[in-house]
């Protein structure tokens, strides 16, 4: 895929790899496939409410890739509650340039994104489950 035509944000959201790969141990996890296929996972580290680090893997296009780093980007530093705020529609503004065809990989992130900061709160709420792996 050539990145002529898209932002400096997207090119850099697309080709930075500082947040890919596994947390062992997250405070909080979550996967989602969307109907293209693609899928991502995200693994959250938080402390005192508030996210320290959230990493990613995906399986699919770049698009995809450059809007789950885009949330890890965003979300950093930021308290647990702010975070729900977080919008498929603010990673496309930040993105500048994300193909309106590819607008479902922000909702499919988000929604995985969504998805590990329930699972945070649900180990809060009964921290024993946090010693049990993932199914």
């Amino acid at each position: 895929m050539s990145l002529e035509g898209y932002s400096d944000r997207f090119v850099q959201m697309a080709s930075n790899t500082e947040r890919y790969g596994v947390l062992e141990k997250p405070d909080g996890y979550g996967t989602r496939t969307g109907d293209c296929g693609d899928k991502v996972e995200f693994y959250l580290s938080a402390r005192a409410g508030q996210v320290r680090m959230l990493t990613f893997q995906i399986s699919g296009c770049l698009n995809t890739f450059a809007c789950a780093n885009t949330v890890s980007y965003m979300v950093e530093g930021r308290s647990i509650s702010d975070c729900w705020e977080l919008s498929p529609e603010d990673v496309i503004s930040f993105l500048q340039s994300l193909p309106p065809d590819h607008h479902h990989c922000a909702e499919l992130v988000v929604g995985a994104f969504y998805l590990a900061l329930n699972d945070y709160n649900m180990k809060l709420r009964e921290p024993w489950r946090k010693d049990y792996p993932e199914r």
